[in-house]
């Protein structure tokens, strides 16, 4: 059975093998769905949900809600509530992260959602905020150090995935639990341990 990390570099190698998928949104289920395998592992769970309606700032590529965000027992869903652990903009692997994050579509984003993941689907930057209350780069990741770099290791998905895998999901972790509280011990130890098996990975 393929771990996420390596389904998502299979998907992606296999959208582009077809020569018939458009640069972004053509992968954007790869990503949707490797961002909800993690989610699936975290309490509470988070939901990855895509092409979000416009409520006041355009409308994001995807959004990160936490499970007391969607009750299965509700007959109608909560109306206008934003994505608890933020949006997410994805841009094609061609394109730049950082560059992205500078743009004024991210900082509208920002502007309303507090939280913004920025992707490539190789580069992934969470946009918070810092102590004064300003857009910031709070973590980044980086799987390739360009597109051509990436595309030629999705070659192999699987070797990709025990290289880079453990990185991406520990990243993502953080990622999809950013907007919980830290005051529990129990949190602040789980981050400090997620940082640990980070960088363990590196070595």
């Amino acid at each position: 059975m393929k771990s996420p990390t390596e389904a998502y570099f299979a998907a992606l190698a296999d959208v582009r093998a077809t020569g018939g998928g458009v640069k972004e949104t053509s992968y954007y289920p790869a990503l949707i769905n490797l961002l909800n395998a993690v989610g699936e592992t975290l309490k509470p769970r988070v939901l990855a949900v895509s092409q979000l309606k416009n409520i006041g700032a355009g409308s994001p590529d995807a959004g990160l809600y936490a499970a007391s965000q969607f009750s299965k027992g509700a007959s109608d869903p909560l109306p206008g509530q934003l994505p608890e652990r933020g949006a997410v903009e994805i841009k094609s692997v061609a394109e730049d992260g950082w560059l992205t994050v500078n743009s004024a579509q991210v900082s509208k984003y920002w502007e309303k959602y507090r939280l913004v993941l920025v992707t490539n689907y190789r580069d992934f930057l969470l946009v918070g905020e810092d102590r004064a209350g300003r857009p910031t780069v709070l973590e980044t990741l980086r799987l390739a150090d360009s597109a051509e770099d990436f595309w030629a290791r999705l070659a192999q998905p699987r070797a990709f995935a025990q290289a880079r895998g453990e990185r991406l999901v520990e990243y993502l972790k953080r990622v999809l639990l950013c907007a919980a509280p830290l005051s529990n011990p129990r949190d602040v130890a789980w981050f400090l341990a997620s940082y640990a098996r980070d960088a363990r990975a590196r070595l």
